[in-house]
């Protein structure tokens, strides 16, 4: 599991005093409002104000205090500590997490790696990369045996069972 999950991506700066829009990785931009810190290319760095738009956050981060600063942060990923990170229902997962999973059926057949997860509106379904193939798992408990995140590996059942 990894130690730090990346929740936002700095798209630009916003205003002269160094402020920087945000694009949330989260389900929720109100999880910004709720940052004291967070980690910027492993350097921890403190939230001093929040602003919400429709579709980004604007953060005022301690260190960044002009426009030109700012731009030095353009595209850089915004991280939190995973201790710090809301604690989710059963059965549910964050993306960063199931990303580059190993996916293998009930018959032992490796499928591929987690390339993304696509959010549907009904369910998620699962990107699986495997060399030449890949293959779209709906993330239905129906399908999915077993998430075991510790050892990055999800267990389906046979495509041929599901698929059909």
């Amino acid at each position: 599991m990894k130690e730090f999950m990346s929740i936002g991506q700095i798209t630009k700066p916003h205003g002269v005093r160094g402020e920087v829009k945000v694009f949330s990785l989260t389900d929720s931009l109100e999880e910004f409002r709720e940052l004291e810190k967070v980690y910027i290319d492993g350097v921890e760095r403190k939230i001093t104000s929040c602003k919400l738009q429709s579709d980004r956050a604007i953060l005022k981060i301690e260190g960044i205090g002009s426009m030109n600063e700012a731009e030095e942060y353009r595209n850089k990923y915004l991280k939190i500590h995973r201790s710090d990170a809301k604690q989710l229902e059963e059965d549910s997962y964050y993306v960063a997490d199931l990303i580059d999973c190993k996916v293998f059926d009930t018959d032992g057949i490796e499928l591929g790696r987690v390339y993304d997860v696509l959010e549907t509106g009904s369910n998620d379904v699962y990107w699986v990369k495997g060399g030449k193939e890949e293959v779209l798992i709906p993330a239905l408990k129906e399908i999915i045996v077993s998430i075991n995140i510790e050892k990055s590996e999800i267990v389906i059942k046979p495509v041929k069972v599901w698929s059909e």
